[in-house]
């Protein structure tokens, strides 16, 4: 490789952030090896090679002869929900925290699929409605809500996307156009002040496009990871989102720039 390492870090990282910047690092290189990434993060080879282990088997990344590959091409930014969920996980919990206590006793709310909107599932799994109807499209947060009587789950059908737990198609869109809620939390991949909202899937755009439209109000919900990054397939404009709720690492013309397309900003 001949790029020159990173300097090495002042402090030691915990577990959890050492093993998500290598998946970053993997991706961004396109290889790296055991002693590469002993140097990088100041740390013994034998605690790399855990590493990669733990990362291999939740497929985070594709374990090699003395190193690691990324799982997929660098091009494709579809990537899988559970892989997804190890990344900036800290910043999605308060995410969903201050997403949760935006909802009303009684609403009617779109959770759209995602590893930040299953934050918000899990956190309402912990408050006290005397009821609550959820909208989803996505298997793992039906899931995560199932068994609260006080919850009133609908579930939308479609065509099951595996990437992401999700199901999308005329089908769920069919379904969708009959109903109506008072919040949607929508997770996107990318936010661009150009081109707007977006996703990797076209189909799961469509269906999203949706959601705004049967909604009252349209709040994103995503880490500061995601702004001025593009994907595949535009949602909308960001003047068609009420309030983004992200973390406090969010670069300050971003916000500026979403304040000043009327959005509301909350970071935490």
């Amino acid at each position: 490789m001949n790029e020159p390492l990173a300097a090495t870090p002042s402090r030691r990282l915990l577990v959890e952030e050492r093993r998500r910047l290598i998946v970053e690092f993997v991706e961004q290189h396109g290889r790296a090896t055991v002693e590469e990434l002993a140097t990088k993060f100041d740390t013994s080879t034998v605690t790399i090679r855990a590493d990669l282990e733990v990362l291999a088997r939740s497929a985070a990344i594709a374990r090699s002869h003395g190193g690691a590959l990324p799982v997929m091409p660098p091009s494709s930014n579809d990537t899988p929900l559970n892989i997804k969920e190890t990344r900036w996980h800290a910043q999605k919990l308060r995410i969903g925290l201050a997403a949760a206590k935006l909802i009303g006793d009684g609403e009617t709310i779109i959770l759209d699929s995602g590893s930040t909107t299953v934050e918000i599932a899990r956190q309402i799994r912990q408050m006290k409605f005397e009821s609550l109807t959820v909208i989803t499209n996505a298997l793992n947060i039906a899931l995560e809500l199932s068994g609260l009587p006080q919850i009133r789950v609908m579930m939308l059908g479609g065509l099951l996307r595996q990437t992401s737990y999700s199901l999308v198609g005329p089908d769920a869109e069919q379904a969708l156009a009959k109903l109506s809620a008072d919040r949607l939390f929508l997770g996107v991949d990318g936010l661009d002040p150009v081109v707007g909202v977006t996703t990797p899937d076209p189909l799961e755009a469509s269906l999203n496009a949706l959601m705004i439209r049967v909604s009252r109000e349209t709040i994103g919900v995503f880490d500061a990871s995601k702004l001025g990054q593009r994907s595949l397939s535009v949602i909308t404009p960001l003047q068609n989102l009420h309030r983004v709720i992200t973390d406090t690492s969010a670069d300050p013309e971003m916000v500026e720039t979403l304040r000043g397309a009327g959005v509301e900003v909350i970071l935490v």
